[in-house]
């Protein structure tokens, strides 16, 4: 049974006036922790999680067919990135690392990467077309772990050593959403990194040479920093955090930047809790989610007002469309609609 859940109308003068936000439960099938979402247009979706669960949708998240690739049942595929209805690409979190590929919705799999390092963990991947991409994981020997694909994820090339940087003990990712990676335009990417630390690091020309510059998001613990990073354009970005372990509480934990993630500032009101997930619907409204809810902005940022207290790991909206969902443990799927 759907269940709509519409802000009340005396939080109404706490957000926009008369703006309605339901959100319509769309899985009751698996109990899966989902951390990784794609949606493709406004009928094609992909999940992945834990336990070697990957989920696909050809109908906007209302039936699903539930794939485990063979001999990787236990893996927790923190990422998805999805093309079509039938090619999908994902990768794991942990030890050994492996990053999948499927051409016919899911049928068969091929394993296009693997690290058996004891310290390899892979966070999160982006593409910048449908051909070139970019995988990053937490640093060995305090080297940033890059991945990087020209030919639609057939196959990788290891560029860590484009990264003249050394990550800070205790500087690492978090693969809460497979969003501290964000790709965009002719080149241009962000990775988010936390921990003891948080830094932004940039590059223009497809991961060849890289920029860091401070993030001044909630630091110094390593439950602490930014879990999502978007940028609507080559200059406007955002940044969500705070600590996972106090859901909570929101000192410190959004941020905006409109130099391309050189510097970031505060907003005026921000949101009310821990977040591992942001996106912006349009140059006005952005929404961001966590395990403690929802929060909205109409302005481009500077004022959030919260609207959901379900717990949800990730938020993507439809690379052609307007078609909005969130997923999250104990298999939870919605849609958002505004």
């Amino acid at each position: 049974m759907r269940i709509h859940l519409i802000v009340c109308l005396l939080l109404m003068p706490f957000f926009s006036i008369g703006q309605n936000y339901d959100f319509l439960p769309l899985n009751a099938e698996t109990n899966a922790s989902f951390r990784g979402m794609s949606v493709v247009s406004e009928q094609v979706v992909w999940v992945s999680g834990n336990a070697g669960t990957i989920g696909r949708s050809l109908d906007a998240g209302k039936t699903w067919e539930w794939i485990k690739p063979a001999g990787y049942e236990q893996l927790d595929f923190r990422d998805i990135e999805a093309f079509s209805a039938e090619k999908a690409i994902v990768v794991n979190a942990g030890s050994p690392a492996y990053i999948l590929l499927t051409e016919d919705g899911g049928k068969t799999w091929k394993e296009t990467y693997k690290n058996v390092d004891s310290a390899i963990f892979l966070d999160g991947m982006d593409f910048w077309d449908n051909n070139r991409g970019i995988v990053f994981g937490d640093p060995i020997n305090s080297k940033m772990q890059l991945l990087r694909s020209l030919d639609g994820g057939r196959s990788w090339t290891d560029i860590s050593a484009t990264m003249q940087a050394k990550l800070g003990l205790g500087e690492a990712s978090f693969a809460a959403s497979g969003t501290t990676i964000c790709a965009l335009g002719e080149g241009k990417v962000w990775i988010a990194t936390g921990g003891t630390v948080s830094n932004i690091y940039y590059s223009s020309n497809y991961g060849s040479t890289w920029q860091i510059a401070a993030c001044p998001i909630l630091q110094g613990q390593n439950s602490t920093g930014p879990f999502s990073i978007a940028f609507l354009n080559e200059r406007t970005g955002v940044v969500v955090g705070g600590d996972y372990t106090r859901d909570k509480e929101n000192e410190n934990n959004v941020l905006l930047s409109n130099d391309a993630g050189q510097t970031w500032s505060k907003p005026s009101k921000p949101v009310a809790g821990f977040r591992s997930g942001v996106i912006y619907v349009n140059d006005r409204v952005l929404l961001a989610t966590g395990t403690s809810g929802t929060d909205v902005s109409n302005d481009g940022g500077k004022v959030w007002h919260h609207i959901s207290d379900l717990s949800f790991n990730v938020i993507k909206k439809s690379k052609q469309g307007s078609l909005i969902l969130l997923a999250g443990n104990k298999g939870q799927i919605y849609q958002l609609r505004i």
